[in-house]
């Protein structure tokens, strides 16, 4: 009896190398179901808790690590699948509220096809008072709102002051409010 604990605890203290095919098999034999069981609890899913075990003992094997005993793998390993399985949570819960945004947003912008039709109008009647702009106001305009230049980018374009810009903006929105009324104005994306 105390001659097969002497010979545990002898096994427990040879250095193992998890790069080693046998020395894997013994850390993978001594800590695949604890390690399991570590990332269950966590992530409450058996398919993924497999997983996460497999990709800690993995890591081990790539890295080749050299663990002094059995039990120094065993605590690197719980480590390692813990932080796993705290990570896997953390981006299911991100997926899940990525998916949630999405369908709000989707489900929020759901349009008859009435706005569709005044959408369309509003903006064929748009493009119509652009065309009645002086071409200075209808250049700043356009890089503006459809090239979303800054300021200080049509200002190098078109070769006048940023202050200059502002101004033709102004008046060109301005024009564009007292041909088609300022509840028409509807500018395509």
């Amino acid at each position: 009896m105390f001659g097969n604990l002497l010979g545990n605890q002898q096994e427990d203290c040879e250095a193992l190398h998890a790069g080693e095919p046998v020395d894997f098999k013994k850390i993978y034999d001594a800590t695949m179901q604890m390690l399991f069981k570590v990332s269950y609890r966590i992530v409450n899913d058996e398919e993924a808790a497999e997983d996460l075990a497999h990709d800690s003992l993995i890591k081990a094997n790539e890295k080749n690590l050299t663990f002094p005993s059995i039990n120094d793998a065993k605590y690197w390993l719980i480590r390692v699948v813990k932080n796993a399985s705290i990570n896997y949570i953390k981006r299911k819960e991100r997926e899940r509220k990525a998916y949630e945004k999405v369908l709000y947003e989707d489900h929020r912008k759901a349009e008859s096809g009435e706005i569709d039709l005044l959408k369309q109008e509003a903006l064929s009647k748009t493009r119509e008072a652009l065309k009645k702009l002086p071409s200075n106001l209808q250049d700043v305009l356009m890089l503006r709102e459809y090239a979303d230049l800054n300021y200080k980018e049509i200002g190098r374009i078109l070769g006048i002051t940023e202050g200059n810009v502002k101004v033709r903006i102004f008046r060109a929105r301005e024009q564009l409010e007292k041909l088609i009324g300022e509840e028409n104005v509807f500018l395509p994306e």
